[in-house]
């Protein structure tokens, strides 16, 4: 069982790759729901011109 446990990486680095993925899924998120409510009727369009 240690020899499972031994190779995995420590807890912090662990943490660490968690959160470089979440926070910024995180903000993606946030900013396309402000977007979503926030922009005005003209830009809610998919015209390009």
């Amino acid at each position: 069982m240690t020899r499972i446990f031994g190779s995995l990486p420590p807890f912090f680095t662990l943490v660490g790759v968690i959160l470089s993925f979440l926070i910024p899924f995180v903000a993606y998120k946030i900013t396309s729901t402000i977007k979503k409510y926030g922009n005005p009727p003209w830009k809610n369009g998919n015209d390009s011109g």
